[in-house]
């Protein structure tokens, strides 16, 4: 199975766990799924008072150079520890 297949398929399986994963989690997820997609950042960091989108935004910007290879396989990696803790 090719690294983009894979993830294809984890990135959806994540979906589905059981249990909703801690904050630091998705965040982390999010951060990953962004950075193998798009690439670095590209977009203006949000307003104080959107604390999510600020966060979320910050996760994403922290993976700043990471290659989206690279992204991927970490988000493989991450999203099948999520799976195998909170169950599907």
């Amino acid at each position: 199975m090719s690294q983009q297949v894979e993830f294809e398929k984890i990135a959806d399986d994540v979906k589905k766990v059981k249990t909703r994963p801690t904050d630091q989690e998705l965040l982390d997820i999010y951060g990953l799924y962004k950075q193998a997609m798009i690439g670095d950042n590209n977009i203006d960091k949000p307003g104080m008072l959107d604390m999510k989108g600020k966060a979320k935004w910050e996760a994403w910007n922290t993976r700043k150079g990471m290659s989206k290879e690279k992204a991927m396989s970490a988000y493989i990696t991450l999203a099948k520890e999520i799976i195998q803790k909170y169950g599907m």
